[in-house]
């Protein structure tokens, strides 16, 4: 799968890997979804389980509701 649909193509990509009950999955996301996905997990779950990576996003499932984290 090619990283495409990004609600922002203007912006670059951001590569996110989420630890999820000992499960990693990477994901996808324009750079403003990317930071506040960020944002919100820190504030919800006090936790390191999302990190943001310095590697291509080629390939990469965008982040599941990308969406969401573009509002208010």
């Amino acid at each position: 799968m090619r990283t495409n649909g990004s609600p922002h193509p203007d912006e670059p990509d951001i590569h996110l890997t989420v630890s999820l009950c000992g499960t990693r999955f990477a994901y996808a996301a324009c750079l403003t979804a990317a930071m506040a996905f960020l944002q919100d997990h820190q504030q919800r779950h006090h936790s390191d389980a999302v990190e943001v990576r310095d590697e291509t996003t080629e390939g990469l499932h965008r982040l599941p509701n990308e969406r969401l984290f573009l509002g208010p």
